[in-house]
């Protein structure tokens, strides 16, 4: 089940490189999405035996974000073929683009979706750490085409920033790797195992320094392509150029497998006693993160923009619940969860908006509650969930590591959380109240009809994150704090 968990997709993807049909790639696309759905969420019943050796297998985090990828994914799949549809049909009315260009742009589209998702699938699942950093390499290489899908000068220049900063990223992860194997060595004997397991077993016995050394390079590697400030200059373009559906995976998946890579050399620190300085290091970033990400929020024109900052601020919390530990941990996967699906919502509805106003500036876009009286709602309602309002998931979980914080007698940092926190509200909710409920500049004031799957499929979104934020389901609570449980000290 874990190979087929991998395996589907890739296999699918290339398929879909090479297949001439349209209709067909979209079926695929579906299908596929649907059937890694549905094996995900068959690995919590039956839990599948470790392969290989025990370089794949399932814990805890594992099952959980090799879930909510996929789910997520085929909520992405759905609206991306209504996405292509329309993409279609505009190329069609535009004789200088021409059929073949279109045509084989959606095969790449198409065909590096599906690659996406089995390397995404293969970070969930990688328990040997080398084979976990060349799936995340993976990912940075599946993803590439997506941002450049619109062929745009600026989407090049995002792609190409993309490649070099989560590249150079990349290759100090892999030195951190490599000390790693160096802090694994034992006297008089030559075999080193990178997997987690027996990482965590011979943990006391790793040389403290090296495992330093190591954990500051994966950080900082891994942190480069989670967005962390301030490695984090690739993801405003990539987000910001790249299509709607892609951005949504980007921001709701693509970051999660590198803090998961961040997560396992965290795991391996606290097992050697180090969990105090990979924790310190993991909340200074995540505050940092969190500042500079309210700094660009505040005044910020560019809507995908702000929500692609946004995404920073959001893994700087991550790494703050994950650097303080106990109850924060809980919080910090839980936040995984709610982010991943309050992005995507966010992402696929300024896609709607894009559509119809054909800008991404904000003050261009008013009265979107009457335009477009469903993605109006929606968007408001996104805002709310992502900038920790009651009752949305993300509110639960900021205020399980504020709490956190406050019970370990963390005073400043509870401080600190708490003001950018309150940037952050100030300076999303203001241009979006503007975007929704602002008097139409332009054009009539007649609602714009959209597909169903348009609105849908975000609202879809919205109420998970609504359900998660009243109501934990008993076997994904129980998921949940397993996961946290995993990097949690104490």
């Amino acid at each position: 089940m874990l190979l087929a968990l991998i395996l589907l997709p890739a296999a699918a993807g290339l398929v879909c490189l090479l297949i001439a049909s349209d209709p067909a790639r979209r079926a695929i696309l579906i299908v596929t999405a649907a059937l890694e759905a549905a094996l995900s969420i068959a690995t919590w019943v039956n839990a599948p035996p470790a392969q290989f050796g025990g370089w794949l297998a399932e814990d805890a985090l594992g099952r959980l974000f090799v879930t909510l990828t996929s789910v997520l994914f085929l909520a992405c799949s759905v609206y991306a073929v209504a996405y292509l549809r329309e993409e279609r049909e505009k190329v069609h009315s535009d004789i200088e683009e021409g059929f073949f260009f279109s045509n084989a742009r959606e095969a790449s589209f198409t065909g590096c979706l599906l690659l996406f998702l089995s390397a995404m699938s293969l970070v969930a699942l990688s328990q040997h750490l080398a084979l976990l950093w060349v799936a995340v390499e993976a990912t940075t290489l599946a993803s590439a085409p997506l941002i450049y899908f619109h062929r745009h000068h600026r989407s090049l220049e995002a792609t190409w920033k993309y490649l070099l900063i989560c590249s150079v990223g990349i290759a100090l992860a892999l030195l951190g790797v490599f000390f790693l194997a160096v802090a694994a060595i034992r006297p008089g004997d030559n075999a080193v195992s990178l997997i987690l397991a027996d990482l965590l077993k011979d943990a006391p016995r790793l040389n403290a320094i090296w495992l330093k050394a190591a954990f500051v390079l994966m950080l900082v590697g891994y942190g480069s392509k989670m967005g962390l400030a301030p490695f984090h200059t690739w993801l405003p373009d990539a987000h910001s150029e790249a299509p709607s559906v892609a951005s949504a995976l980007l921001s709701g998946a693509l970051l999660n497998c590198a803090f998961l890579g961040i997560l396992r050399a965290h795991e391996v620190c606290i097992a050697g006693g180090l969990g105090a300085f990979s924790g310190g290091l993991l909340l200074g970033f995540g505050l940092l993160s969190m500042g500079v990400a309210a700094a660009f929020i505040v005044g910020q024109s560019d809507y995908k923009r702000m929500l692609a900052y946004s995404s920073v601020e959001h893994m700087g919390i991550l790494a703050v619940g994950a650097g303080i530990g106990g109850a924060a941990a809980f919080g910090a996967i839980l936040h995984v969860v709610g982010h991943s699906f309050a992005k995507a919502m966010l992402f696929m509805v300024a896609g709607n908006l894009l559509a119809v106003y054909r800008t991404k500036t904000s003050n261009d876009v008013s009265g979107a509650l009457r335009i477009v009286p469903v993605s109006g709602l929606l968007w408001m309602l996104g805002i709310l969930a992502i900038i920790g309002a009651p009752p949305f998931g993300p509110f639960l979980s900021e205020f399980v590591i504020l709490k956190a914080a406050l019970d370990q007698g963390r005073n400043f940092v509870a401080m600190a959380y708490l003001a950018v926190l309150a940037i952050v509200v100030a300076g999303m909710s203001a241009p979006a109240m503007a975007m929704a409920y602002g008097r139409p500049r332009t054009g009539g004031t007649e609602p714009v009809r959209q597909s169903i799957v348009f609105s849908a499929v975000p609202a879809l979104c919205c109420a998970a994150i609504l359900v998660i934020g009243i109501y934990l389901p008993p076997v994904l609570n129980r998921s949940l704090h397993e996961a946290a449980h995993l990097f949690s000290r104490g």
